[in-house]
């Protein structure tokens, strides 16, 4: 299996602040009003590139899940 860098982030922000809070995937997924699944924050969450929409809805589910106002910014390097 070929790695393309351009797809492949590193860990990002949102997997360490899920880890302060005490959150898990399933906490987001739950929160979330949209169709957000438990792949789409694990991805979130590994660096997987994922498109803006996607980024949104778990920006989204995150700041119900946490009862803060983040932006994508603090989510995601990308």
């Amino acid at each position: 299996m070929v790695d393309h860098p351009e797809l492949n982030h590193g860990e990002q922000p949102i997997a360490r602040l899920m880890a302060q809070h005490g959150l898990k995937p399933a906490d987001l997924v739950a929160a979330s009003t949209e169709h957000v699944t438990f792949k789409m924050v694990t991805r979130a969450c590994k660096g997987r590139r994922l498109t803006p929409n996607v980024q949104s809805k778990i920006l989204r589910a995150w700041n119900q899940a946490a009862g803060k106002a983040h932006v994508r910014s603090d989510l995601f390097t990308y």
